[in-house]
């Protein structure tokens, strides 16, 4: 199989490239990245001379790039996208142009290309906010509350129109909060250490109520594989670690792993239309293709923190070209 993956120099991306070369030794990736602030290309050092991987520093909005691309492989799987919900509430353009209108061009070539399987990565952020019980299905009403979700909504909506349209073999997934190892370190855990390491307090929106399901990186990228290889066409599946925890209990946990005590909390103004609680039903993927997460949030959240703590160069080096707030 040949594969077209997206996005690959980000965080989820890489990561789904490392575990695809790992696994299916024939298989073929090549992996587009525009290397925006959050990608690098660096995370692929220990895969780029590989046989089976090329890259390609190009754009996802880049049509004529794009088609050529999708005629060589069988598969897409697009990661590509902007991602952080406060820089979509201070920019929200970009978000649109790349979220949506990078989606669109994508599958516009699938279809050109007849293309065996475009495969969406998305986020249970598509469902908004939930009370203190329940859990999204595949179901549940999109309600997007960020600029960020709304816009990935927007391409999971493109996605199902080009299925119930074009009859394409699209597969949709949406993943709860994931973590782990080569994390941009403006998001909450990878964030937390880093200024920990500096012996700065770590900034916490509102009470730190706020409730999101964890969900191991690696975790997440079995089970995109197993979606790309037995999926159902034009269904979504969700994919959760069914590892509730409020934002104050993760920080909690890194703090006592990095031996700091809670005065290092500072407790900051909550975010704009912060979403109370995300939670997800993983019943359809597991009872259909029989996937589950293989570590507790116990095994992988410790691997994570002595990640980011055995690899500090590895911040460093992000800290040194970006201005991290």
């Amino acid at each position: 199989m040949n594969i077209l993956v997206t996005g690959g120099a980000g965080f989820i991306g890489n990561c789904f490239i490392r575990h695809m070369l790992g696994k299916h030794k024939d298989y073929k990736i090549i992996n587009l990245d525009c290397l925006t602030y959050a990608g690098n290309i660096a995370n692929l050092d220990d895969v780029k001379f590989n046989s089976n991987y090329t890259f390609v520093h190009g754009n996802i909005c880049d049509k004529k790039l794009v088609k050529e691309l999708a005629s060589q492989v069988d598969v897409i799987v697009n990661f590509a996208a902007e991602s952080h919900v406060d820089r979509s509430i201070t920019g929200p353009e970009i978000f649109v142009e790349t979220n949506v209108k990078g989606t669109l061009n994508l599958l516009q070539a699938a279809k050109e290309c007849k293309i065996q399987r475009f495969l969406q990565v998305s986020t249970d952020e598509v469902y908004g906010t939930l009370g203190k019980i329940g859990y999204f299905t595949e179901t549940t009403p999109l309600a997007p509350n960020s600029p960020y979700s709304a816009s990935k909504a927007g391409a999971d909506m493109l996605v199902r129109a080009y299925f119930e349209t074009y009859k394409m073999p699209v597969l949709n997934t949406r993943c709860s909060n994931n973590y782990g190892p080569y994390q941009y370190p403006e998001k909450l855990i990878p964030f937390f250490i880093s200024r920990l390491l500096k012996n700065q307090k770590v900034p916490v929106y509102g009470d730190g109520m706020n409730v999101r399901d964890w969900l191991y990186v690696y975790d997440h990228c079995e089970a995109i594989d197993v979606v790309l290889h037995r999926g159902k066409e034009g269904e979504v599946y969700n994919i959760g670690g069914h590892n509730e925890k409020t934002n104050l209990e993760i920080t909690k946990i890194i703090l006592d792993a990095m031996g700091k005590d809670e005065s290092y909390i500072e407790y900051v103004q909550d975010r704009l239309g912060h979403d109370k609680r995300y939670a997800i039903d993983n019943t359809k993927i597991q009872s259909e293709l029989g996937w589950s997460p293989s570590l507790t949030f116990e095994e992988g959240i410790k691997l994570t923190i002595d990640w980011y703590l055995t690899n500090q160069d590895w911040i460093k080096s992000i800290e040194a070209k970006r201005d991290l707030v």
